[in-house]
């Protein structure tokens, strides 16, 4: 499978200590600021973004003639010291710091990706995924094994629409040309920074699965994936790029251009961004996303009350959520977790032992908090279960009454094609068991799930257009079967040297084989539980 946003294609998957939460594939930034040091910008844009993707960082910056690419696997401060940012010299940029979706992190698969052609030069950074890959490298004779990655392969489309005017044109505008001729052919998701020597582009694939935002310096423009990278780098927040939008960013100012036909354009941003991805202090549909997951709190305060002593919070996530809980229900909100804050994705576990020592790592309870108490426990998500199961095991062996384990959103049951990392639909603990196994496997007094309504409302965005294919199987834009295959495990039963794939699909579904392929990727009627 392609993974999402510079994932390595055939990497064996690494099992962590934090692998119960779903994991983001890389946050975007770009500048254009003349008279201003966009390397030291594009880095502190960077840092803020750190939270989308842990395994690379890179920029790329021009000085109007030349671009210089650096990246680096690691954090952004890995990537990133006084020295070389000293040496970039220029006034605009573009930077992503990455998350590799199958696991493994190579320097190859570092953002952004570069190509040098002719008169031309283009450096492209990206977050989503994209669903067509395969078909696009055949396109352009990228053979299997030769690229990494979807956005390798945007890059090499762009680099192609640049090589048939091999020759600068008068008004300088060959990129937006290429970006306009390349982007129709895209299939999935995809928020996009890209730039030559003299403009930087940002664009929205036309459901806006990812989020990216423009922004205003004094003498400049900013584009990033979240509101608070602008708010580190002293921009004022203009908007959010809708979906289907491309901005060009040079000296004369930004202007903005529809990539795609309007029939085309159907807002679904992610609904995790809201649930987990995005930082609280981010904005997005133009609603706090820290007071959207207090209100999700809130909500479940409402759909499911339990008795208790104690509302507590998994850091970090479940704790804005936590707190709208305890405020609803009148129960004291406090703390029952310390996490550790220096612990990274770097914890390989090999087996369930050392796995369930690596959340040791991580968390560790406050047994004067939770020792004889009722504790509610609030959370954003449960993807695998096996973090939240050796959480629960924590709790009771320091003395917890009982556990009541509150979800901020409704159970994870379908995979992710279009930029987030949950692993096969066999890997997800939701697919195939009811909430009451759920409640036994997790060893849970009670547990409940907040509602697909209840978490719209939340949101404070009820209208504006979610995608929530993890949630209900109803997927937005439609998966090739050859890539399903690879995602949703079939059944050892079922012999593929004989079977066609849409029907051995279809069996494992349950649905017929003569349904749209966007019907029967919605197979089984979700559990309302």
């Amino acid at each position: 499978m392609v993974s999402g946003g510079d994932g390595d294609r055939y990497a064996a998957p690494v099992i962590e200590a934090e692998d119960d939460t779903p994991k983001e594939a890389c946050g975007v930034f770009g500048v254009f600021a003349p008279g201003q040091p966009v390397s030291h910008l594009t880095y502190l844009g960077l840092y803020a973004l750190q939270h989308r993707g842990q395994e690379a960082a890179g920029m790329a910056v021009s000085d109007g003639s030349t671009i210089t690419v650096v990246k680096e696997t690691g954090l952004v401060s890995n990537a990133f010291d006084d020295r070389t940012l000293a040496a970039l010299t220029g006034h605009l940029a573009i930077g992503h710091t990455r998350y590799s979706t199958t696991g493994s992190s190579v320097w190859h698969n570092a953002q952004p990706v570069y190509r040098d052609v002719g008169a031309h030069t283009v450096a492209l950074a990206h977050n989503g995924n994209l669903v067509n890959t395969d078909a696009l490298a055949d396109t352009v004779g990228m053979l299997p094994g030769t690229f990494s990655s979807d956005s390798d392969v945007m890059t090499e489309l762009v680099a192609m629409e640049l090589g048939r005017s091999p020759e600068e044109s008068a008004d300088h505008r060959a990129l937006e040309r290429a970006m306009l001729a390349m982007l129709p052919q895209l299939r999935g998701a995809f928020s996009i920074v890209a730039m030559d020597e003299g403009h930087v582009i940002g664009v929205r694939d036309p459901n806006g699965f990812r989020p990216l935002c423009l922004g205003r310096l004094p003498n400049g423009w900013v584009l990033a994936s979240e509101s608070p990278a602008l708010d580190v780098v002293g921009a004022h927040f203009v908007r959010e790029v809708d979906p289907g939008e491309m901005i060009i960013i040079d000296e004369s100012g930004y202007r903005s251009v529809r990539a795609f036909e309007p029939e085309l354009v159907d807002p679904k941003l992610c609904l995790f961004e809201f649930v987990y991805f995005a930082r609280p202090d981010t904005r997005l549909y133009g609603q706090s996303v820290h007071q959207a997951r207090v209100r999700m709190g809130e909500q479940l305060a409402e759909q499911a009350p339990v008795e208790a002593d104690l509302v507590m919070g998994v850091p970090e996530s479940g704790i804005p959520a936590a707190e709208g809980y305890a405020l609803r229900s009148g129960i004291p909100f406090g703390q029952g977790l310390v996490k550790n804050r220096y612990i990274g994705r770097t914890f390989i576990a090999p087996n369930q032992e050392m796995r369930a020592l690596g959340v040791r790592m991580k968390l560790n309870p406050l047994r004067d908090n939770i020792a004889g108490r009722r504790l509610i426990v609030v959370d954003d998500s449960i993807v695998r279960g096996t973090t939240t199961r050796a959480m629960v095991a924590m709790l009771r062996e320091a003395g917890a009454a009982e556990v009541h384990m509150r979800i901020s959103s409704p159970p994870y049951k379908w995979p992710c094609f279009y930029g987030m990392d949950t692993g096969t639909r066999g890997e997800l603990l939701a697919a195939d068991l009811s909430v009451d196994e759920i409640r036994e496997y997790l060893d849970v007094d009670t547990l409940s799930y907040l509602a697909l309504d209840r978490l719209l409302e939340a949101t404070g965005a009820v209208g504006a257009g979610f995608c929530d294919a993890c949630l209900t199987g109803t997927y937005p834009v439609d998966i090739p079967v050859a890539l399903t295959e690879r995602v949703v495990q079939l059944p050892p039963k079922t012999d593929s040297r004989f079977t066609p794939v849409a029907t051995q699909f279809a069996e494992f579904l349950e649905v017929e084989t003569t349904l749209p392929a966007s019907d029967a990727l919605r197979g089984t009627e979700a559990d309302p539980s």
